[in-house]
């Protein structure tokens, strides 16, 4: 097997990387659709038979607070059975909820850049398990605390005996509105991460923040104010939380080299398979017919840092994109197709260098690489010899 390819295998390989038609993505996003509402059905079906069980566990806070004698009632004729039917379905969707997730992150994860995706997956399971964490806290804590009070705040004369369909909105709306809350640290490390505000701006807007979570509980939990606070305060308290992790996520682009994240120390340990350094092919021989432009851009070479080397690369991925967006021009009469074929193969090369990287092939980067330095223009002969050099770094 050649280590050069044809133009054929170059366009092939190329092709792959084009983005995929709109019709194609509604076509993957129905049958994504299509597997939620299976699960959900499939997970729905196995708790409908333990409905009325289900319900008088939800019902558990607040039947021990009434007061003796007294339970909960069902005003309407189909209630006992439709209620139980709708919370044993809002509860399935719950359980479904990290396989909506999953599918949502399958259908979205193509479109990131790879240090997105780095931060994408754990950005999804912390926020499954906040989400979680909230309607624990909501049932375990909240519901305990408001229904000790509000049962003895009625009137004399007054019997309470709240019925069985308002009870479940009321606890459907708790569920949801601490599920969203507890997302405040995932919401505030995206803010700081993608550069819209940083750790010292949104300290210093504290004070409204404070109102903001009050200002949250007052819309998303029952008009009482006891479920408001217990709303709001552990917003703020989860926004501390996350203002103290986003700070680790503040980039600091004017890192020296030999810190952490610079070239030196990416990637794990890799197996060395005898081809030539970075130094090596930076610094092409006098005999070299080709090496008049090579020993100008080997004079002028200056290690990347690990941040510029993955901008430079995502800028690659990001050009690819813009051009196969849109509608392919007229070739210019000087060009020939194996000649547009090797220009767009280029930027091919290196997105499939950052894929046998992510594999552990270094054997097939190596070979790209140095198909790289042969073909490409400056910036991206300045970026393989900076991945070369990582490799030998890493050796």
């Amino acid at each position: 097997m050649g280590l050069m390819a044809t133009p054929e295998d170059r366009v092939g390989r190329a092709a792959t990387l084009q983005e995929q038609p709109f019709v194609s993505h509604l076509l993957e996003l129905r049958d994504r659709l299509l597997r939620v509402v299976i699960v959900a059905f499939v997970i729905f079906l196995v708790l409908f038979p333990f409905a009325n069980e289900l319900y008088t566990l939800l019902a558990t806070p607040l039947i021990k607070h009434l007061p003796e004698g007294t339970g909960m009632i069902a005003t309407r004729v189909i209630a006992p059975f439709l209620t139980p039917l709708k919370m044993t379905f809002v509860f399935a969707i719950f359980l479904s909820i990290p396989y909506i997730l999953h599918q949502l992150w399958s259908f979205v994860a193509p479109g990131l850049y790879r240090h997105e995706k780095r931060l994408a997956v754990p950005m999804l399971v912390s926020s499954i398990l906040l989400f979680y964490l909230g309607m624990a806290f909501a049932y375990f804590i909240v519901f305990p605390l408001l229904f000790n009070i509000l049962p003895s705040m009625a009137p004399d004369q007054i019997t309470v005996s709240p019925d069985i369909t308002d009870y479940l909105d009321f606890v459907l709306t708790l569920f949801f509105a601490f599920g969203i809350a507890f997302e405040v640290p995932i919401a505030t490390i995206l803010l700081v991460w993608m550069g819209i505000s940083t750790p010292q701006s949104l300290a210093e807007k504290r004070p409204y923040i404070v109102i903001g979570a009050f200002g949250i509980g007052m819309l998303l939990t029952p008009p009482d104010v006891i479920s408001q606070t217990l709303l709001a305060v552990p917003m703020w308290i989860l926004f501390e939380i996350g203002l103290i992790c986003s700070k680790a996520f503040v980039r600091d682009r004017d890192d020296e080299p030999g810190q952490p994240g610079s070239p030196q120390e990416m990637d794990g340990e890799m197996s060395h398979l005898g081809t030539p350094t970075a130094a090596s092919v930076a610094t092409p021989s006098k005999d070299d017919p080709s090496s008049g432009q090579g020993s100008a851009q080997s004079q002028d070479f200056t290690p990347l840092t690990s941040d510029e080397l993955a901008a430079e690369l995502d800028r690659i991925e990001e050009t690819q994109r813009d051009q196969t967006a849109k509608k392919p021009a007229a070739p210019k009469p000087h060009h020939s197709a194996d000649m547009q074929a090797a220009e767009l193969d280029v930027d091919a090369k290196l997105r499939l260098v950052a894929d046998y990287r992510d594999e552990a092939n270094e054997e097939q980067a190596r070979v790209l690489l140095y198909e790289v330095l042969a073909d490409g223009n400056e910036d991206q002969v300045r970026v393989a010899k900076n991945i070369l050099q990582q490799l030998d770094d890493n050796y």
